[in-house]
């Protein structure tokens, strides 16, 4: 593995727990897991986006820093490999879909003093998948909060996504089109992504079809 700190990433219900779950245990990494099911804010977001949307990033600003700089801290100062399901920039993409006007100003001054001190990952592993299988792993899971997400969100995120990941330079990522990957329950496609994640891929973005 020609890396140290790999990041998983995709859009809500694209399974990228799961995949660094896995990857964690294939490659006796540390991992460090998004705790979004403590924040007590997302259940009230989702009723009302429009009062708690500041609060909600806010928090999970704070709490995706301390995360990310101590799960960092730690492999690192043992140096073992890192894997997360989320990059910290997750906090200004999202942010770009649910605060506007001042509250995003006041939210990128925040962002900007804090960013600069955590490590950026060595790869990004986007797992991009369509809207609908989106919302039927959504459905799966079972999450009552979620159950009222619209897929006008979900495709904001999306976009969001996509254009921050291709404006990248001089930083590995790889956008992989998920939707008929079964990485948890067929070998096979989770080979797959071993060997991509295991080759030492040229520095720009890659668009992959399995």
């Amino acid at each position: 593995m020609p890396y140290q700190y790999i990041a998983i990433e995709g859009n809500i219900g694209a399974g990228k727990t799961s995949l660094a779950k896995i990857l964690s245990t294939k490659f006796n990494a540390s991992l460090v897991l998004e705790e979004f099911a403590e924040n007590t804010f997302l259940p009230q977001f989702y009723e009302n986006p429009e009062r708690f949307a500041f609060p909600l990033e806010m928090s999970f600003l704070a709490e995706r820093f301390q995360q990310i700089a101590s799960e960092q801290r730690k492999a690192f100062d043992k140096g073992q490999l890192l894997i997360g399901d989320y990059i910290f920039e997750k906090s200004l993409l999202f942010a770009r879909v649910n605060l506007k006007g001042a509250e995003m100003n006041l939210f990128n001054r925040f962002y900007d003093l804090i960013a600069k001190d955590l490590q950026k990952p060595d790869l990004i592993l986007y797992l991009h998948k369509k809207t609908d299988l989106l919302l039927e792993n959504i459905n799966l899971r079972g999450r009552s909060y979620e159950k009222s997400i619209p897929a006008e969100y979900l495709d904001q995120v999306s976009e969001k996504y996509l254009n921050y990941l291709q404006s990248l330079e001089n930083q590995r990522v790889i956008i992989l089109k998920s939707d008929q990957l079964d990485f948890v329950n067929v070998h096979n496609d989770l080979l797959y992504i071993l060997d991509l994640l295991q080759n030492d891929h040229p520095t720009k973005v890659l668009n992959i079809c399995p």
